[in-house]
């Protein structure tokens, strides 16, 4: 009951932080823009939480090894395919603290600054990292901080009673069906 009761109260002082965050920067009479990003570090620690969290895709694309490769304590020869798992990164407790928690914290310096974390790669990583990447997280930043500037979301089901895990279906995670109220601000 107690972690229930501090889940609750965590999901609300994040919902409070970034409307505050959003009204100090944007306000309510204009649109968000690609420049307020770097002005929002905890909704930018949001977005890169959700998408750690989500692991929306686990296995990387998969790659061809294109000479022999010594990996630890294991020869890789070449012309192998191998498959990045990309959750192994997401959920390392060496790059995050709280690696099975929702946790914005993760991106954020003990000042509120946003931080990378080399354990962030939920687009792949290397020479193959998505192409989209830039593009997507902009476009996350602008969708997310557009609805979350007019309405505040709310479940009609208790949020300790909403079941995290995904739906699982060949190399993605899909989260499962949520009914949620947009309420405007």
């Amino acid at each position: 009951m107690i972690l229930k009761a501090m889940r609750f109260y965590e999901l609300s002082q994040a919902k409070e932080r970034i409307h505050q965050e959003i009204d100090k920067v944007i306000g309510r009479n204009r649109a968000p823009c690609t420049e307020d990003r770097p002005h929002m570090p905890y909704m930018d620690a949001v977005i890169h939480e959700i998408q750690r969290h989500i692991d929306l895709i686990p296995l990387g694309i998969p790659h061809k090894v294109i000479r022999d490769l010594k990996f630890r304590d294991f020869l890789i020869p070449q012309g192998t395919t191998i498959y990045t798992v990309l959750s192994s990164v997401l959920r390392d407790p060496k790059h995050f603290k709280y690696p099975n928690q929702f946790n914005p914290g993760h991106f954020l310096d003990d000042t509120g600054k946003f931080i990378r974390n080399d354990g962030f790669m939920p687009f792949s990583s290397g020479k193959r990292i998505c192409l989209g990447e830039g593009l997507a997280r902009m476009e996350l930043f602008l969708f997310l901080t557009t609805i979350l500037q007019n309405f505040s979301l709310r479940s009609p089901v208790d949020i300790a009673e909403i079941d995290l895990t995904p739906l699982m279906s060949g190399f993605g995670n899909f989260p499962r069906y949520y009914q949620l109220a947009f309420i405007p601000r």
